[in-house]
């Protein structure tokens, strides 16, 4: 008999090994050579992924985070690493959310977008929005320039405090305060009292943007975490294959 359990174990681990191997090469990696994981460029960006984890509006790991890396095209990495230089002179490193993005993880949140039922998170990531809106006001979309390679999610950590840098909200937050023109003006830096965020929360923005746009990224209107290089070298395509180390 414990011959048979044994025989039994080992087929289900040879049979689970055989779907992952076939689950591996049936993957679509076209594009994947022009692509570089983060750290091997900027190897003290600090990663937290979280469409890795369940940390983030959805509530479930996405689809297309098989490793809680991040990945952008050479040209952006190599970017970025200037910006990664200009704010450690200021102290400061750089924090990853999100880079590429595949295109079955945006198909995942638009799928989950039409699921009226599923609030879990909303608490968490927009409790001042009706879910249904989330389309109309651009919060989901069918295409993300993620999926491009060349835009990425981040903030800035305090090297000194060791803490994130206060930014008046966090990532991922569905709503008017997460605009960057929140609390002021980004494009010329001066602050405008409100009962949003602090003159602080919204100079500790500007350190980014103003750092990011340096170095060749230019900002998005409705997330101060979100920027995109200028003269992205795929601007239409949209890549599918999944988040890991390769």
């Amino acid at each position: 008999m414990k011959k048979i359990f044994l025989l039994s174990v080992v087929c289900c681990f040879a049979l689970f090994a055989c779907e992952e191997k076939q689950t591996a090469e049936n993957e679509d990696t076209t594009g994947v050579e022009n692509f570089v994981n983060i750290t091997d460029v900027v190897p003290d960006a600090i990663l937290e992924i979280r469409y890795y984890g369940t940390y983030n509006f959805v509530g479930k790991r996405i689809d297309g985070y098989q490793q809680p890396t991040a990945m952008l095209t050479r040209q952006a990495a190599d970017s970025l690493l200037a910006v990664s230089n200009d704010l450690k002179q200021m102290g400061y490193r750089l924090k990853i959310y999100d880079a590429y993005r595949p295109q079955m993880a945006v198909d995942h949140f638009v799928r989950w977008g039409k699921d009226l039922n599923d609030t879990l998170m909303k608490r968490y990531f927009y409790p001042n929005v009706d879910k249904s809106r989330l389309f109309e006001l651009d919060y989901i979309a069918e295409k993300s320039g993620h999926t491009r390679g060349s835009t990425l999610d981040l903030t800035i950590f305090d090297m000194n405090t060791e803490k994130e840098v206060d930014m008046g909200g966090t990532f991922d937050w569905f709503g008017t305060e997460s605009h960057p023109d929140c609390g002021g003006n980004p494009e010329t830096g001066v602050y405008r009292p409100n009962d949003t965020i602090s003159e602080v929360q919204f100079n500790n923005r500007m350190v980014l943007r103003n750092a990011m746009m340096r170095h060749g990224f230019k900002p998005y209107s409705s997330e101060w975490w979100h920027f995109t290089l200028k003269g992205e070298p795929f601007p239409d395509t949209y890549f599918n294959f999944p988040v890991k180390q390769y």
